[in-house]
């Protein structure tokens, strides 16, 4: 899929993962519709990049503020094409340790925004998807690229939240793909390892360097650009479907 004059959603779309595949999109020539709570720096990159860019003060978890926003996406930019579901939370907590049972509260929320947000997107994404006329030489009408992450098979100490729902976006990749494709819309799913983010630059050295010696090569953490560009391939790249891509420099996490 040509991504010049394309229309993308991404969730978490202010920060991290999420801002780098924005931004490459944008100047690939694509629109960009921005899902995120960060009111302040969403705002600023539509004034950075004007007319091809839209932010949206949306709670993924919210079903109702995710149906308007979607229909007012296809409003501004006539369709959508491309999905790509950042948004998510990694809250760190035991089944049970020193503190008691795993607060259910916190496993609901993080089930909220990470596994039921990123799916409520892709059913309502994938309705406006499926009307979109075919262009020239192009075999999909879209693509949900999600975004799950090494935790969902090798979670550590204390992920058991973040580990179930990262698994969940994994285990219904290819199913989804399956049920979406007599759409021509295909749904990949991207796993990052450790990813430099600016959550990192308070950690302590020792830390970061401990990080970065449990990958096998490069012998670094990833670069949010890096997550970004392969994004960008699998929209342009119209054989990768149903798949679950690790990113990690061949990393496998340990217990803690």
């Amino acid at each position: 899929m040509n991504i010049i004059g394309k229309t993308a959603i991404v969730t978490g779309g202010a920060s991290g993962l999420g801002r780098a595949t924005a931004e490459l999109y944008l100047s690939k020539g694509a629109n960009v519709a921005i899902f995120d709570l960060n009111d302040e720096i969403g705002k600023k990159m539509q004034e950075e990049h004007g007319d091809n860019i839209a932010y949206f003060s949306v709670d993924v978890s919210d079903e109702s503020q995710v149906s308007k926003a979607v229909d007012e996406v296809v409003l501004k930019f006539g369709a959508l094409h491309i999905i790509n579901n950042y948004a998510g939370i990694g809250p760190a907590c035991k089944t049970f340790g020193k503190k008691g049972p795993h607060p259910l509260n916190i496993y609901q929320k993080t089930v909220a925004v990470n596994q039921i947000g990123t799916f409520n997107l892709c059913r309502l994404g994938a309705e406006k998807m499926a009307i979109n006329e075919l262009s020239d030489g192009e075999e999909s009408r879209g693509v949900i690229i999600n975004t799950a992450s090494v935790a969902a098979f090798e979670g550590q100490i204390g992920q058991v939240a973040y580990a179930a729902t990262k698994g969940a976006i994994v285990a219904m990749t290819l199913p989804m793909a399956r049920e979406l494709a007599p759409y021509a819309i295909r749904v990949v799913t991207i796993a990052p390892g450790l990813i430099h983010t600016p959550l990192f630059d308070e950690v302590q050295e020792d830390y970061y360097k401990s990080l970065e010696n449990m990958t096998v090569f490069p012998k670094r953490l990833g670069h949010t650009h890096e997550i970004a560009k392969l994004a960008l391939h699998i929209v342009d790249n119209e054989y990768i479907n149903g798949e679950c891509i690790r990113i990690d420099a061949g990393i496998r996490m340990q217990p803690k």
